[in-house]
């Protein structure tokens, strides 16, 4: 396993990094262990989740992926001092109207909520999951920075933010002497570039700052099972797939995947995680595994080192612009 630094910072990830949204939802609490315990041996030391996750589940308040992962860390399996645990803010935790957001207060009772289930005394990585057009920014910044003073929390990054308010978020932590974003956690993938590689690629290689994308595989896309000629899986996540990527640019993004992935004796999966860690400005990809054997599989994609021709060749066969 490679390991890169994320970002400007000192600190070094593995290139794959494990999102456990799945946990206590797709994966039981006994399967979510096992996988994060077959993740270290295979090299990774970098697990992403979010304290939303598993709440669009009937009768989960939310909190179900921190809590399996803080019960992992209680047993002992891994020193924490040995992984490196991101987790995210910003969605409904609770009745409240205050229970959500990027403001000052739920900031601060989202953190040591998240410290407890997640049975450990720091966050590694504390991200803002997506904008919060009702809060002022220096107050979210200032807020994220009195947690690292605290030793609460080491590094501060954001998702799905646009260039532009990456760019404003940086320039207020310079220049009131903040914390700043470190990471951004980005939608990309081959099929789904110019979200990420228009305007938000040129700024993070600019400042410095780590990426770590999550959905590489394109909700599954990108894993070969979808063809031309194949009827539709029966899911919900196949209806969104069919909106989304099925047409011949997609087609052709796996076809152009399967073809250079047997030149590695690899797999389409395996050889879109490649792709995705060929970028300089990437320094892990997070994916995600509901079994020890799609943890391996996908896993592999870290090994392949693709030419410059052949990420030519697979730039190539979609339109980013």
């Amino acid at each position: 396993m490679e390991y890169r630094r994320l970002g400007r910072t000192g600190l070094k990830v593995s290139t794959i990094c494990l999102g456990t949204m799945q946990f206590g939802w797709t994966a039981d609490p006994p399967t979510s262990e096992a996988i994060m315990s077959r993740a270290v041996e295979l090299g990774c030391n970098f697990f992403d989740t979010a304290d939303v996750y598993s709440r669009w589940i009937e009768g989960n308040d939310g909190g179900v992926s921190e809590e399996i992962i803080g019960d992992w860390l209680a047993s002992g399996v891994v020193s924490r001092q040995n992984v490196i645990i991101a987790t995210k803010v910003r969605g409904t935790m609770g009745e409240a109207v205050t229970s959500k957001g990027l403001s000052r207060h739920h900031i601060m009772n989202a953190v040591d909520a998240s410290l407890r289930r997640l049975q450990t005394d720091y966050i590694d990585l504390y991200q803002v999951h997506s904008p919060d057009q009702e809060t002022p920014l220096d107050e979210t910044l200032t807020a994220l920075n009195d947690l690292v003073r605290m030793g609460k929390v080491r590094y501060i990054g954001c998702s799905n933010y646009p260039a532009w308010l990456l760019a404003k978020s940086l320039w207020l932590s310079d220049v009131g002497h903040l914390a700043r974003f470190d990471s951004l956690q980005p939608h990309y993938n081959l099929v789904h570039r110019a979200e990420f590689e228009r305007e938000l690629m040129p700024l993070c290689l600019d400042q410095g700052v780590g990426v770590i994308p999550y959905s590489p595989l394109a909700a599954g896309f990108l894993t070969g099972k979808y063809r031309r000629e194949s009827p539709l899986p029966d899911s919900a996540r196949a209806a969104r797939i069919k909106e989304r990527y099925l047409n011949e640019q997609g087609f052709a993004a796996v076809d152009r995947l399967e073809e250079i992935g047997q030149e590695h004796g690899a797999t389409v999966a395996q050889t879109a995680i490649a792709w995705i860690l060929a970028n300089p400005a990437v320094s892990s990809a997070i994916i995600g595994a509901n079994s020890i054997e799609q943890l391996e599989e996908t896993m592999r994609g870290a090994e392949i080192q693709l030419t410059a021709e052949q990420k030519a060749a697979l730039d190539q066969t979609t339109d980013w612009k």
